[in-house]
């Protein structure tokens, strides 16, 4: 069994699993929503508070690895941490408290091990799509084309960055047209607008809009992977969400607590894209980052 750890700007996770040919088989699952990203000053970095908060959760996930014992470990951080001043100490601190070693990966990393979770995990996996990862601080979007990676870039825009940005609607737009001229540059338009390119989602946004949309009140991930959700449906659960307060949204059905603030601000980037893309579908992927993690080992 192997263990892959994610510090995301809004969550930890740990997967126990294994990884049989090409396949992950995940055994057990751990996540605390700890916002790391919270707070974030450019000049002093990572808050203290929310430095606390997710060594407080690596702290009890090197509990459940040191009852496991995992042949192997892999612990990534994102975002959040690649971007402050003080990630480096942030990273020397978890080492001295849990013993977990942590990398902070780059954003074509991130890309590349988001893009490997997904294939490995959507079936039948998508000959030609354009893969989006949206976490609490970065959104990593992929090219593929016969399972093969041919373009990543990862952004710096992420739903809690959003949350706490005065004009997120602007930030998105000057995004997506940032997003638009890249593709354009590389060459890829005809790809994306042909009919059998899909577009995939993953990560915490896309599978919380699945699990609103099917009013789960309790997560299977089995039902949310694979799951089509189209642009109608969406913009019709963002009309519900959107003159809601943050403690009423978690109210709902497949709206975890720690979400609230953050979801409309993500649906509002999966809207966008749809549209810059002229795509009326989405495939939900439940596998991602954790998954290629894991993978890669």
């Amino acid at each position: 069994m192997k263990a892959a750890i994610d510090i995301g700007s809004n969550s930890v996770r740990l997967l126990l699993g294994e990884v049989v040919g090409e396949q992950v088989v995940p055994h057990q699952y751990f996540r605390h929503i700890t916002r790391l990203a919270g707070g974030y000053d450019p000049q002093s970095g990572l808050a203290a508070a929310a430095r606390a908060r997710t060594l407080s959760a690596l702290e009890a996930f090197a509990q459940l690895l040191d009852q496991t014992k995992p042949v192997c470990t892999r612990a990534v951080a994102t975002e959040a941490v690649r971007r402050a001043v003080n990630g480096e100490q942030f990273v020397a601190d978890v080492l001295a408290h849990t013993g977990i070693s942590v990398e902070i990966i780059n954003g074509d990393e991130e890309a590349a091990l988001s893009s490997a979770g997904v294939l490995s995990g959507l079936q039948p996996p998508p000959l030609e799509a354009l893969i989006f990862d949206i976490g609490g601080g970065s959104t990593e979007l992929i090219v593929i084309k016969d399972r093969q990676r041919l373009w990543q870039k990862s952004y710096p825009l992420g739903v809690v960055s959003l949350a706490e940005t005065p004009n997120p609607e602007l930030v998105i737009a000057e995004m997506l047209a940032v997003l638009a001229d890249d593709l354009r540059v590389a060459g890829f338009h005809s790809l994306l607008a042909g009919a059998d390119c899909e577009l995939v989602g993953t990560a915490g946004t896309v599978t919380t809009l699945a699990a609103f949309d099917l009013a789960m009140t309790e997560y299977d991930w089995q039902r949310i992977n694979n799951y089509l959700l189209s642009r109608s449906a969406l913009l019709s659960l963002y009309q519900r969400l959107l003159p809601l307060s943050a403690a009423e949204r978690e109210l709902l059905p497949g709206i975890e607590k720690g979400r609230g603030d953050l979801i409309v601000h993500g649906a509002d980037i999966v809207l966008a894209l749809m549209q810059l893309l002229d795509k009326d579908e989405l495939r939900i992927s439940d596998f991602g980052l954790l998954e290629g993690t894991l993978l890669s080992m």
